[in-house]
């Protein structure tokens, strides 16, 4: 008697009958992260002036832009020591803050070619298309973080490893919140693709000068002081400052740790379900 086999579903490879169900048996979200950040990496790996603009990039900003802070503050330079211990970190978040949030940039085109499609129809799971996107962003921050580090140490800059670490961490965490939101605004603005860019700037600007990144906000007016208390990003900037000052217990850096991963968390729920909508 001949033994009828269905077809229509994938069987495992060890030999045995059980069948799964589209991949999920198999499925591994860290894998799946893994997956989507190597294939977001190679053009960047393969595109040597873009790795070297975004390595001196920085370098340019502490330049330019440092010595005019130091001058402005004078002999009132922020309470964690030298103008560049408070400067440095709040370089990082900026460069994160832009390198995440245009996440959703190259996802434009990838309407365009239609990559995006293949990539819903393989079994990897919608939150690891939005993580390992914005992880990707984190593999030059660390390394423009080595180079601004080796730099800046010379000129007073005091590294401690601990909280160096803790905060690319708490960046990374932060990162994937950013850039979820900018994979669901690019999916919002598919068919009107210049609307991407008029809404991250629009949001983007004050943001960061909200956080206080740039310029400290306690000699600013009392109602940017308050617009500050309700941007996550200044708990974050304020927390990477406190970690990369060696300070690992302060209340400041649980602050920043809730910040970011309420950021995280907010923006996978809407990202994740404006994909599974566009997808409908």
């Amino acid at each position: 008697m001949s033994t009828l086999i269905d077809t229509s579903a994938p069987t495992s490879s060890t030999g045995t009958d059980v069948p799964l169900r589209t991949g999920e048996a198999r499925r591994n979200p860290i894998r799946d992260i893994g997956i989507v950040m190597r294939r977001e990496l190679q053009p960047v790996l393969h595109d040597p002036f873009s790795v070297l603009f975004g390595l001196i990039q920085p370098l340019f900003f502490l330049a330019l832009f440092g010595p005019l802070l130091a001058g402005s503050l004078g002999m009132n330079a922020p309470a964690e020591g030298s103008i560049w211990q408070w400067f440095v970190p709040g370089l990082l978040v900026m460069t994160t803050l832009f390198g995440t949030s245009t996440t959703g940039a190259n996802l434009l085109f990838e309407f365009q070619t239609g990559a995006h499609e293949r990539m819903l129809v393989t079994p990897l799971t919608r939150s690891s298309l939005l993580i390992g996107r914005a992880l990707k962003e984190m593999v030059p921050l660390a390394a423009q973080t080595v180079v601004v580090i080796a730099v800046m140490m010379p000129f007073g800059f005091e590294l401690h490893l601990t909280g160096a670490l803790i905060g690319i961490a708490l960046l990374a965490v932060f990162g994937v919140g950013l850039g979820s939101f900018s994979y669901a605004l690019a999916i919002a603005v598919r068919k009107q693709d210049w609307m991407f860019w008029v809404v991250q700037q629009t949001f983007l600007f004050p943001l960061m000068i909200l956080s206080g990144m740039l310029l400290p906000l306690e000699s600013g007016p009392g109602w940017m002081q308050f617009a500050s208390k309700l941007n996550p990003l200044a708990y974050l900037v304020d927390a990477e400052r406190v970690l990369f000052a060696g300070d690992l217990t302060s209340s400041t850096v649980l602050y920043g740790a809730i910040a970011a991963i309420v950021t995280a968390a907010a923006g996978l729920a809407v990202g994740i379900r404006t994909m599974v909508r566009s997808s409908d």
